[in-house]
């Protein structure tokens, strides 16, 4: 090399080491700002705290909302799409879990209970509360359950029934034991809602019959929906009680088929696209962070630590009381609705208070 060109390197070199560090240190702020910082806000806003990861990887105290020791979560099951009110709640169940004593408790909410507050059924309230401003059915939902059950509701979950079908295909299918065989020859095909049925006064053409065998059955995503969202069946079937207790089976056949689909963990493309189904067909209050929570603590509890209730009207003609009764229509501008058989909700605070505080308990209605 040049003895010139030697010179002015030796010349530069002291200005050459600062400029090199220079550039690698705006590479870092560069990547801090392009990767870095969009981690923090994912964090902080997900609440993926220290307590989260300690609660999650050993099962320590649960930093989750609870009351009593207990996190009480409604499930609002909605149709959405092109059906005929969209956004009207078809299912409401509450799912409230001990993290302590490992107890969960099911309870079946029926859409038709008539909400003074709202001067309405509760199955409005999602609808009224999105009208208003986007994520307000959320808030709506969670206080007129409250209302109803007498205890905090920590969060929400809505679910829309399309996606729920093709969560149900993702994990192959559930296996669920139909207790009471039913025929539905009403079931409201999707896109014939307006269909004139070439004159046919009774638009037979808009449905389809569902016949369900008793005993266990097999169920894509499909078969699965329709079991859930019969109403027309002839006999006990037919009633929004015993949909009720149909939805609490669907939901525990998911959890068992989760924890037993080996396949599924095995399988990381399999397992996105399951996280992936779930993430889109349903909307919650919750923070990643307590979803991951909720749904480990929920899964890990056997079903016989799960106890299931659906708040109904009993049956007359097999001596059943129930907690509520079905009015003259008159009173209700013609509609059907469901009201306390106390004319107010204390008589269910005080029985749901029973069940979620003690597993043995023995009040009736």
């Amino acid at each position: 090399m040049p003895q010139k060109f030697k010179r002015k390197i030796l010349k530069y070199l002291p200005y050459t080491k600062p400029a090199v560090l220079a550039g690698i240190l705006l590479f870092l702020i560069f990547l801090s700002f392009r990767f870095l910082l969009p981690f923090y806000k994912f964090v902080k806003q997900e609440q993926i705290t220290p307590a989260f990861l300690r609660s999650f990887i050993f099962n320590s105290e649960s930093p989750l909302k609870k009351y009593q020791s207990r996190t009480n979560v409604i499930i609002l099951g909605i149709a959405g799409g092109e059906h005929d009110g969209p956004d009207l709640t078809d299912t409401m169940i509450l799912i409230s879990i001990d993290f302590n004593r490992y107890d969960g408790v099911m309870v079946s909410i029926p859409r038709d209970i008539w909400m003074p507050s709202l001067r309405d059924k509760i199955n409005s309230a999602y609808h009224y509360g999105e009208e208003k401003k986007k994520g307000g059915g959320l808030s709506l939902a969670k206080s007129v359950v409250e209302e109803v059950i007498g205890q905090p509701v920590h969060y929400a979950w809505v679910i829309d029934f399309s996606g729920f079908k093709k969560l149900i295909d993702l994990i192959v299918g559930v296996d669920i034991f139909v207790e009471n065989e039913f025929t539905d020859k009403f079931y409201p095909i999707a896109g014939r809602e307006n269909d004139f049925c070439g004159g046919d006064p009774q638009f037979l053409c808009r449905y389809e019959t569902l016949r369900f065998e008793k005993g266990w059955q097999h169920m894509d995503g499909e078969t699965a929906l329709k079991y859930v969202r019969s109403r027309q069946a002839t006999g006990e079937e037919g009633t929004d009680f015993a949909r009720g207790r149909r939805q609490q089976q669907i939901i525990a056949a998911m959890k068992n088929k989760l924890l037993k689909s080996s396949f599924l963990w095995q399988d990381p493309v399999k397992l996105k696209e399951v996280f992936g189904a779930f993430d889109d067909a349903t909307d919650t209050d919750m923070k990643l962070s307590e979803q991951a929570l909720f749904l480990k603590f929920f899964l890990k509890i056997s079903d016989d630590k799960i106890r299931k209730i659906v708040l109904d009207s009993g049956d007359e003609k097999k001596g059943i009381k129930g907690f509520l009764v079905n009015p003259p229509l008159w009173e209700y501008n013609g509609e059907w609705v469901l009201v306390p058989r106390s004319g107010n909700f204390e008589e269910i605070h005080q029985f749901i208070s029973c069940q979620l505080q003690n597993s043995n308990c023995s009040l009736k209605p």
